[in-house]
C-alpha cells in the first residue's frame, strides 16, 4: 500500500450521515488540490462500500450529497479501502462492495496510519 498524503479513517454509516459527508468532503477538497486521499472504511461505514448504499445520504446544503461525491471522489483517484473482517462481522459480500474499492486487512490498516502524512479520523 502507497504511503497517502491524507488518510481518513470512517466508522460512520448512514447513522451518522454528518461524518460520512465530511469524509467524502474533506477528501474530495484533498484531490482537488493535487494531493492524495485515501478512506478506509471500518466498523459501520463498510456499509458505504456496498453499492448502493451510499445513495441514500444527503444531509443538505451546503455540503453534495454522497450518490455526487463518491463516484467524483473515485474518478479524481482517491482510493478506497474496506476493511475485510469488518465486512464479515456486518455481513456483507465481496459481490456487494463498488467497482475501485479495494478489500482490505488490519495489517493493512495498521500500515496506513503509521505511514500516512496527515489523517483525519471520523469514528
Amino acid at each position: 500500500m502507497a504511503k497517502q498524503e491524507l488518510l481518513i479513517t470512517l466508522t460512520a454509516d448512514d447513522r451518522d450521515a454528518n461524518n460520512v459527508t465530511i469524509a467524502f468532503t474533506m477528501a474530495l477538497k484533498a484531490l482537488e488540490k493535487g494531493h492524495d486521499a485515501r478512506i478506509m472504511l471500518l466498523s459501520n461505514a463498510v456499509h458505504i462500500g456496498q453499492k448502493g448504499f451510499a445513495d441514500k445520504i444527503d444531509i443538505g446544503a451546503p455540503f453534495k450529497p454522497i450518490k455526487e461525491l463518491l463516484p467524483k471522489y473515485m474518478e479524481q483517484g482517491g482510493k478506497l479501502d474496506v476493511c475485510s473482517s469488518c465486512m464479515k462481522h456486518n455481513g456483507i459480500e465481496e459481490s456487494e462492495i463498488i467497482e475501485g474499492a479495494d478489500i482490505i486487512q488490519a495489517d493493512d490498516v495498521v500500515d496506513a496510519l503509521m505511514t500516512a502524512d496527515k489523517t483525519l479520523q471520523l469514528n
